[in-house]
């Protein structure tokens, strides 16, 4: 191979080529490329070079001369890509190549030298991390959006009463706005995951270099400040071989999505027929090729499935990383992949679910006469007989014969008359129809984290200030 082929496309023109004797072929160079997919990389990469070439310049390797070629190349590199006229080549493997292949055809040997006391290891490892702090600030963003959402229909719904479940089975009345809260909950608990990681994400490993640091004079606090980090990945080999970030955000997203497929699988359970309490709006919706009546909640449906998606990449994860000798091995190229789908995922559920639920529309009439099947005022009237003096095992088996006999007659227990109820026991007076009420079961349980009304509207209000 004469050495103009080295230029070539395909020819023996990798930065590493020197030492081999032959280059690789078309099926391994299409087997090992990721250009396809982390060039999604590119605005970090970049961002990454611009201050590791200022902290070059300021230590004494780079000159003046070069730092402004670099920076005015990087700026054209930069432009071309958002307008969508960069030359993307196989050939050049990946992101990082691509465009320093590109920067020296733009500015020559200053390009070159840009390389200089930094390895492919550790500027993967930053662009990732970049990457995913400008992606998990997004997705917070998009959580707190959905948290909002959620506290305005908890908040108009305070009142409404709805059926509380135990293994789907009617259980106790309970507010709509305090079922509503335990979702907030659990997304308040992820945004806090989220932020947890995203402080460990933001360290910086650029020094590293391979995996045991450089013999320039680098300074890794400068790139680490000019970056915005808070701080650098303390030993150089963890810094090029730890992939834990990338695990810890997919676990947390795994649990985002966990409790968006919970809610969502309500939401396909109450708008079915059988309970009637809420409809979703059209536009989150689709019919039935063959039924033209059907309605069918594709969104929250296809939100539910999704959630295997995210399950499924941080097992992939975990799996790449488990048998990993110590430092960088070409397995972690195999991170994107699962890490960019699993962002990507998150951002459009988040973002489609928000909206679905702010268009919900809810019979609060199905929810109130759901509650009222069942017996959901029993554990009200075993309460009621305790604070008459009953003990709770023997208010338990009263209350439990007294639904018996309402099971016969085909009644709620507030159904029952006063003579009935006290054949179960003499205490019982006519204010024992006050705690068979819905209304009075929800107002009596008034305590931190109780679903009164009141109690509720406390929460929701303390929930808004935290999102303040």
């Amino acid at each position: 191979m004469s050495s103009n082929d080295k230029d070539k496309p395909g020819g023996r023109n990798k930065p590493w080529s020197g030492r081999f004797g032959e280059p690789v072929t078309d099926l391994v160079k299409r087997f090992t490329a990721s250009v396809a997919f982390d060039q999604r990389l590119a605005e970090f990469d970049i961002e990454g070079s611009v201050a590791h070439a200022r902290m070059l310049h300021a230590v004494g390797i780079l000159t003046k001369a070069d730092l402004d070629a670099i920076e005015n190349g990087l700026a054209r590199i930069l432009s071309e890509i958002r307008a969508g006229s960069f030359p993307w080549s196989i050939d050049f493997e990946d992101v990082h190549f691509n465009i320093e292949h590109r920067l020296t055809d733009l500015v020559g040997d200053a390009g070159k030298r840009l390389h200089t006391a930094r390895s492919r290891n550790d500027q993967v490892a930053t662009d990732v991390r970049l990457y995913l702090r400008a992606s998990i600030d997004h997705v917070l963003t998009l959580a707190k959006g959905l948290q909002r959402t959620l506290l305005d229909l908890a908040d108009e719904h305070t009142e409404t009463i709805m059926p509380g479940y135990t293994h789907l089975q009617v259980a106790q009345p309970v507010s709509l706005g305090h079922h509503l809260m335990a979702y907030f909950e659990m997304f308040a608990r992820d945004a806090q995951r989220l932020a947890d990681c995203r402080r460990r994400v933001n360290k910086l490993p650029l020094g590293a270099a391979a995996l045991a640091g450089t013999s320039f004079p680098i300074d890794r606090l400068m790139v680490a400040k000019e970056l915005g980090f808070d701080g650098v990945c303390e030993n150089s080999i963890d810094a090029v071989s730890d992939r834990d970030f990338a695990i810890e955000f997919c676990a947390a997203a795994a649990l985002l999505m966990t409790h968006l497929s919970r809610f969502c699988e309500e939401l396909v359970l109450w708008m079915s027929p059988r309970f009637g309490f809420i409809d979703i709006a059209d536009r989150f919706c689709t019919g039935s090729s063959i039924m033209p009546q059907k309605k069918n909640p594709d969104v929250a449906e296809l939100i539910r499935g999704k959630s295997g998606r995210v399950n499924g990449h941080l097992v992939a994860l975990l799996t790449l990383m488990k048998s990993q000798p110590l430092a960088y091995n070409k397995d972690n190229q195999e991170d994107k992949e699962p890490l960019f789908d699993t962002v990507d995922t998150l951002m459009m559920s988040l973002a489609v679910f928000t909206e679905m639920l702010a268009g919900v529309k809810v019979n609060k009439e199905a929810m109130y006469e759901a509650a009222r099947q069942g017996y959901a005022t029993a554990t009200d009237f075993a309460d009621y007989l305790v604070k008459k003096g009953v003990p709770f095992r023997e208010a338990h088996e009263a209350v439990a014969q007294a639904v018996r006999q309402a099971e016969n007659r085909g009644c709620d227990l507030a159904g029952l008359k006063l003579a009935e109820l006290q054949q179960f026991s003499p205490l019982i007076t006519k204010d024992v129809f006050e705690a068979l009420k819905l209304e009075g079961s929800l107002k009596s349980r008034s305590h931190i984290g109780g679903t009164a009304p009141a109690r509720v509207k406390a929460a929701i209000a303390k929930a808004r200030k935290s999102l303040a």
